[in-house]
């Protein structure tokens, strides 16, 4: 088994950049739990395995390396035993009918909680515009628990993608209908907006059916991720 060289603890470093990822076509995953899913669904994605246990056999595996490098090349606080590195999947252009359209997400916390969500309640794909967050980017793929081995999602113009769209379009907004007095079909696209700002104008332009969470409490705001658990939740209980 072969140890890690300056020059390559260097470049597995440079993935956590989007432009180096989008350049190289990689991206790193970190984590026993995670390395082994990946090994079970994503096989022919690993390029290469480091780990810190010499005696750890894996078909993958290709580099030692001790803990102190471990660190050098871990974005965690708490380095795991085991990091990939991953070529990117290609992202089949499949037929979907339940679909999240996500308008510009910027945090990765809550852009991995919103790929575990959509995973636990049988999303067919995640579509989001070019400035939502990179789903590759570390923190989202930890957020995610291992659902970004399930659940297809694409980049894209939003406002071309929503035109094109036989299918109703539901939009979370503060001034849409009442969610718990909606007969809401398990089949359509879901806009989630920008956690400061919402879905923006544009967007908002293509929605054919607006929906709202009611608020019982004192809380300002809910987070977009649990906003979208929420919503989910109730297109599952209708159907």
């Amino acid at each position: 088994m072969e140890s890690l060289s300056k020059n390559k603890i260097k470049w597995i470093r440079s993935l956590r950049l989007k432009k180096n990822r989008d350049a190289e076509g990689l991206f790193i995953i970190e984590g026993e739990k995670m390395v082994l899913e990946l090994i079970d669904l994503w096989p022919e994605n690993i390029s290469f395995i480091c780990t810190t246990n010499p005696k750890l056999s894996i078909k993958y595996l290709s580099y030692f390396t001790d803990e102190k490098t471990m660190k050098e090349i871990s974005s965690l606080k708490t380095p795991n035993k085991l990091l990939a590195v991953v070529k990117k999947p290609i992202t089949e252009k499949k037929e979907a009918s339940f679909i999240v359209v996500l308008d510009d997400i910027q945090d990765p916390g809550n852009m991995g909680t919103i790929l575990r969500t959509c995973d636990w309640f049988n999303v067919d794909k995640i579509v989001c515009s070019k400035n939502t967050v990179d789903i590759f980017n570390t923190k989202v793929i930890q957020s995610s628990m291992g659902s970004i081995f399930r659940i297809p999602v694409e980049y894209c113009n939003l406002s071309t993608y929503l035109e094109l769209s036989t299918l109703t379009i539901y939009g979370a907004l503060l001034e849409g209908d009442n969610i718990y007095k909606q007969k809401l079909e398990h089949e359509g696209i879901l806009v989630m907006g920008n956690e400061g700002k919402g879905v923006s104008e544009e967007i908002q332009s293509y929605i054919t059916k607006t929906i709202h969470i009611p608020r019982f409490g004192g809380a300002e705001s809910l987070n977009v991720s649990i906003a979208t658990g929420i919503v989910l939740s109730e297109f599952c209980r209708n159907n």
